[in-house]
């Protein structure tokens, strides 16, 4: 019987993984065995069975992982399971080798062919500048090293789209860390060196700010992920009140009578801090990282009370209003943060009210800033603090003296889950979701740990600004070991996830955010992610955190994966984006108080990372409107973000809402789409950005070109602030 079962195989035709067919082959098995154990009789009786098995399961196709999946299941039942793991990662390592992302002559044609996935993926980068083309080759070539590096496993399943490993071009390759708090009141304080320069602690707010904007760049070329500054105008108020102090020494020598003393230093005062911060703008929006980018770089401020707190938030906000140049135009860096804090600001009986109304304007104009909600971000982070970068935010931690601690820490990587693959591939079976979800989570802990024993390869004196200088808050001695800075929950690293709505859709059809049993099954979905990262932290001793992925790049990546592998599935692939984290479908039109609600209920177990925003109309002529959504929204959720249309032109003078095309977006009312006669600002993701300027990946513009109004404005005004 087996020698006519043997007969039979010969008859077979593999289909390969690109698609190819050849004979089958035995002889390739008995290859792959010996790759990973030794000759034996036991060996011999397995090759057997797993002859027998394909010949009885397979007629005249049988597919190459098909084959793989045999081998396993012969190898497992007979008590070999350490050969079978042996022979998946032989597997895996053959799939590495043939695919064209370990071939450095292979990617660097498709960045020398200018492939709009290597030259748009990071919107903030100019691909047509020489240091940004520099490091774009660097990066090319530690994609394809850093793919060797990792674990075959996680390299293959990155490569096909499972998960992704973020950031790939700097780490593994190098063992850098992603987003931090810098910790700049230990750094202005004591001070710091930068290269050949020993840096003192500075005697005026105009040389703070521009110490920061050395710090911010140093920082960035140290890491891969953005910088915040928290509580800015508290930080700088210290340097400010020296201004103060000098003006009112001048004053006193040359004025007669306290009260015009102290009104002439106040004065000159307010101007320097107007300039220091007018300055700092334009220095973070000049710098250039040695990662070719402006540094993504966040300011958060709003809880300071003196009158020199007070005059530098407003500071902040109207130099933003201003805009940058003689055109006025709108300001992508730095991110602006403002915090909204009942008894501060929240009400109109509030001291600093007037700032909040400001910060309302600010945002109507400009985008910026976006807010934090301070009670509720303490109940969902365990502390007040900015976020790192755009959204991945710190959970509260206190030092070994019981002091709390926020800036000087930091991020150490995340790998976000293509979640929409999982639903496709369960074919609606929930039971097949959830297991297909654990298996995938368990290949995202070893990815995640692999990325915590990866940055604790680094010494101090590999990045010095970081570990030496004070912007990580500790300064380390050149044999200490970093990892003092990560371990016992004072780092985070995160587990990243997308599409939420493409898996509600997979289940309970496109319109299912109005279905509670749909709703509970996501919400279900990342309480599953936020349980195994609090058994992952129990069990490594590091803070493994949840993070709703901003998803720039990967929205296109991720669906343009999905799309080949399963086709245009109406209202998942079809689109060809993916959405963001846990957002509203975006071809909606909720009212901003519906996709609050909506939202509200995913960043309880998403605490690593998340930003809530709502599409305007132009609310330049209506800031009540905005600021009832932001008051509706203050015991709801932490951070809330402002999408309304500020595009301008300088040809024919439009301002509002470009139009999307396939070439960018143009004016509506002139047709003009040349960046140096326009200015268009989109929200990207949780940054703002200029695409007509540098331009993004397809299914990201295409995602913005989708994206709906949350509310539109009548007659009547003053209806939304009434809601």
């Amino acid at each position: 019987m087996l020698e006519i079962r043997n007969q039979k195989l010969t008859t077979l035709t593999v289909t390969k993984r690109d698609g190819s067919h050849e004979p089958f082959a035995f002889n390739h098995i008995q290859t792959s065995l010996k790759q990973v154990t030794e000759a034996s009789d036991a060996l011999d009786q397995v090759q057997t069975e797993i002859g027998q098995i394909i010949s009885d399961r397979f007629d005249a196709v049988v597919a190459t992982d098909e084959i793989a999946a045999v081998i396993t299941e012969v190898l497992n039942e007979h008590a070999m399971a350490a050969i079978a793991d042996r022979y998946q990662e032989h597997l895996e390592r053959q799939r590495l080798a043939k695919s064209g992302a370990t071939d450095i002559n292979h990617t660097i044609d498709r960045l020398l062919n200018r492939d709009e996935s290597v030259v748009n993926e990071n919107a903030n980068k100019d691909s047509k500048v020489f240091n940004t083309q520099r490091d774009l080759t660097a990066g090319t070539v530690a994609k394809a090293i850093g793919l060797k590096m990792l674990p075959p496993r996680v390299a293959n399943a990155h490569l096909n789209g499972d998960i992704h490993w973020h950031d790939l071009d700097y780490q593994p390759y190098s063992p850098m860390t992603n987003c931090c708090l810098i910790d700049f009141k230990e750094m202005l304080t004591n001070g710091f060196k930068i290269g050949n320069a020993e840096v003192e602690t500075p005697h005026s707010i105009q040389t703070a700010t521009a110490q920061m904007s050395q710090i911010i760049a140093n920082v960035a070329s140290s890491q891969y992920g953005g910088c915040s500054a928290d509580r800015v105008d508290q930080l700088l108020a210290p340097f400010a009140e020296k201004n103060y102090q000098k003006h009112l020494a001048d004053a006193q020598q040359w004025v007669d009578g306290a009260d015009k003393q102290a009104a002439y230093a106040k004065q000159k005062t307010q101007k320097d801090i107007y300039d220091a911060m007018q300055g700092l703008e334009y220095e973070i929006n000049t710098l250039y990282s040695s990662q070719g980018q402006t540094p993504f770089t966040t300011l958060g401020f709003g809880l300071g009370t003196s009158w020199i707190e007070r005059e530098i938030q407003k500071a902040i906000l109207t130099v933003r209003i201003k805009g940058l140049g003689r055109e006025h135009r709108t300001a992508i860096f730095p991110k602006l943060v403002f915090a909204i804090k009942r008894g501060l600001n929240l009400t109109p009986a509030d001291p600093n009210y007037d700032i909040k109304q400001l910060a309302v304007d600010c945002a109507t104009k400009r985008m910026y800033p976006d807010v934090l909600m301070y009670d509720k971000l303490v109940e969902l982070t365990g502390s007040f603090k900015t976020p790192m970068g755009c959204r991945s935010f710190l959970q509260g931690w206190h030092d070994e003296a019981g002091n709390e601690v926020n800036a000087g820490r930091m991020n150490l990587g995340v790998v976000t889950m293509n979640l929409p693959r999982l639903a496709l591939e369960s074919k609606g079976d929930k039971g097949a979701f959830w297991d297909l979800l654990e298996d995938r989570l368990q290949l995202c802990k070893e990815a995640l740990v692999f990325k915590v024993n990866r940055v604790k390869d680094a010494n101090p004196e590999n990045a010095p600004i970081l570990y030496e200088y004070g912007a990580f808050g500790k300064r380390l001695n050149s044999e200490d070991s970093v990892d003092d800075l990560f371990k016992n929950g004072r780092a985070t690293v995160s587990l990243g996830y997308i599409g939420l709505y493409e898996v509600g859709t997979v289940f309970f059809g496109p319109d299912w955010e109005t279905n509670p049993k749909a709703k509970q099954f996501t919400v279900d979905i990342v309480k599953d992610l936020y349980q195994h990262c609090k058994d992952w932290e129990s069990e490594y001793g590091y803070h493994f955190s949840v993070y709703a992925t901003p998803a720039e790049s990967l929205t296109d990546t991720f669906c343009k994966a999905d799309l080949k592998k399963f086709g245009a599935v109406k209202d998942v692939t079809d689109k060809e984006y993916y959405t963001n984290s846990f957002h509203y479908d975006v071809r909606k039109t909720p009212t901003p108080f519906e996709k609050i609600e909506f939202e509200k209920d995913y960043p309880p177990y998403s605490a690593g990372g998340f930003i809530h925003y709502c599409e305007y109309p132009n609310l330049k002529q209506n800031p009540k409107a905005l600021e009832a959504v932001w008051d509706f929204a203050y015991d709801k959720i932490g951070y809330l973000g402002t999408n309304t249309p500020i595009d301008q032109c300088f040809e024919c003078g439009f301002k509002g809402e470009f139009k999307p095309t396939a070439r960018g977006f143009e004016c509506p009312q002139c047709g003009n789409h040349d960046p140096a006669t326009c200015d268009v600002v989109k929200r990207t993701c949780g940054y703002l950005g200029n695409p007509n300027q540098r331009p993004m990946v397809h299914g990201r513009h295409t995602e913005i070109a989708s994206r709906k109004k949350h509310m539109t404005l009548g007659n009547d005004q003053n209806d939304i602030a009434r809601q």
